[in-house]
């Protein structure tokens, strides 16, 4: 009963192929929208990592404000070339590396209410490293002249 369940899931080759620039698409998203904030919200942002338990480490590593243009440079420029599907792989690798000292130095901390935000990061972080494994599949300027 369940082999006759999934195929009548399963997706058609066309329907795959859609999925993979969607995919791309929707989790670039978050990025582009997420670094435009780095620099729109600046003071606020700044203000969040002033909270932050973390906030004498992230000092060791550099000036906060710096930081924080950094990566929402990283976020926008990787996050566009990971929907474009070019250099797809280096751009997951980019946010990926981005992210990760982000969501700690913001959402590891005592407060309950990180909690969401934090665990969302992680599911990013799990998208990004399938499609670091996978490549940038159909629809991808990386695959041209392929």
């Amino acid at each position: 009963m369940i082999a006759v369940i999934e195929r009548w899931l399963e997706p058609s080759d066309a329907m795959k192929a859609l999925v993979d620039p969607l995919f791309r698409i929707l989790v670039s998203l978050i990025f582009i929208i997420g670094g435009l904030g780095h620099f729109r919200q600046h003071e606020m942002m700044l203000e969040r990592m002033e909270d932050s338990p973390w906030r004498d480490v992230v000092r060791v590593i550099g000036d906060p404000s710096v930081l924080l243009w950094l990566s929402g440079a990283a976020f926008i420029v990787a996050g566009i070339t990971l929907a474009l599907g070019f250099l797809t792989r280096a751009s997951a690798l980019v946010l990926f590396v981005t992210l990760v000292p982000v969501t700690i130095a913001i959402h590891v901390v005592p407060d309950p209410e990180h909690v969401g935000p934090l665990f969302k990061n992680i599911a990013i972080l799990g998208a990004l490293l399938l499609i670091w494994a996978r490549g940038p599949g159909a629809y991808a300027l990386d695959r041209r002249g392929s």
